[in-house]
């Protein structure tokens, strides 16, 4: 069968430990990738850009962020959005003052005020955990769309309130703007996240992966055995909210093309603890897993009457998509409560010792 893996040997310690320790893994993720780099910009249209791929590529990037802190090093977090709008606006006034910087250049330094916001808002992990936790952050959600909305100085002074992104190129190819290409900005996206995304499995599979997971599982033991809880909870923010800020910058310059304060509210916030606690906390699969169920299913479902002839009216569907993605949450929580990534994991398992019995 395709699992089998009699024959794969591990003489080293180095082996063990490889990032495909199979090697059936690896070609599963060769598959993917020339999947998402050749066959979909294919074939895919204007609008399976625009309206799937590269929504569930900004909020599996944003999901992998929360996961860092949340499934990883076990601090609770419901300001997200906050966090993305922090480093959408710090990209914006990045591009505002250096006109001539490189947008890429822009996105990671805008992670930096991300990270920088996030640690001050981190700083009450020192003192309270659990809910008390999630409360603290709540309320910087509530302070940074206040400050979006009122510090001018943000968007320019702009009469609308808004922020909105110019044409920008690279090497002459436009990359942001009206007239930028949906194919060049899924690239651009894909390109960002799959870097992003290989650093963080690296991360999470080092020393600050493994002293992440100590805190997470029990901070007290941690510290007893010499782990600096304040370094350890101050870098799982810090590292956190500078990829959420880089999903933010992404979503606002080669997504939306422009964006008001209340485009980073609770129910985002809300939305991405669902993505990250759907696709498997303490996994970087599982958000993309996550965000496929929670961004592109809806869309997918909307699409469905048409394809089959019925004439149903949005608001009619918008109900259906409701009721299917909470019942698929509820069911996928009972039978899998460790979320898609575990589910798939188990499959795996199966497949490699099929056809004999579990």
């Amino acid at each position: 069968m395709f699992y089998r893996t009699s024959g794969q040997f591990k003489t080293t310690y180095e082996s063990d430990q490889a990032l495909f320790p199979i090697k059936q893994d690896m070609i599963l993720l060769a598959v993917i990738l020339a999947a998402m780099y050749v066959v979909f910009p294919m074939f895919a249209s204007e609008f399976t850009f625009k309206a799937l791929l590269v929504p569930v590529l900004i909020y599996s990037l944003a999901s992998l962020g929360l996961n860092i802190l949340t499934g990883f090093a076990g601090q609770l977090s419901l300001g997200t959005a906050g966090f993305m709008g922090v480093g959408a606006y710090a990209c914006y006034k990045i591009t505002s003052i250096f006109p001539e910087m490189n947008v890429v250049v822009a996105l990671f330094l805008s992670g930096f005020f991300s990270a920088a916001v996030g640690v001050a808002f981190g700083l009450p992990s020192l003192r309270i955990k659990g809910f008390y936790l999630a409360i603290a952050t709540l309320a910087s959600q509530f302070f940074l769309v206040w400050l979006f909305e009122k510090w001018a100085w943000l968007y320019n002074y702009n009469a609308s309130g808004a922020i909105e992104v110019r044409t920008m190129d690279i090497f002459g190819l436009v990359v942001t703007g009206p007239n930028a290409s949906p194919v060049v900005q899924y690239y651009f996206v894909l390109g960002i996240v799959s870097v992003v995304t290989f650093a963080m499995i690296n991360l999470t599979r080092g020393r600050y992966g493994r002293t992440w997971k100590a805190v997470r599982d029990m901070d007290i033991a941690a510290e007893l055995v010499g782990i600096n809880l304040m370094r350890a909870k101050l870098s799982a923010f810090a590292v956190s909210s500078y990829i959420v800020g880089i999903a933010g910058a992404l979503m606002v310059f080669f997504w939306k093309g422009a964006a008001e304060p209340n485009l980073f509210d609770i129910p985002m916030s809300f939305q991405i603890v669902f993505i990250a606690i759907i696709g498997g906390l303490g996994s970087v699969m599982g958000n993309f897993l996550g965000a496929i169920l929670i961004v592109a299913l809806p869309v997918v479902l909307n699409l469905l009457p048409g394809m089959l002839g019925l004439n149903i009216g949005s608001a009619t569907m918008e109900h259906v998509n409701v009721m299917v993605v909470g019942s698929l949450i509820i069911l996928f929580l009972i039978v899998e409560p460790h979320g898609l990534a575990r589910f798939w994991a188990l499959i795996r398992e199966k497949l490699i010792i099929w056809p004999f019995p579990h």
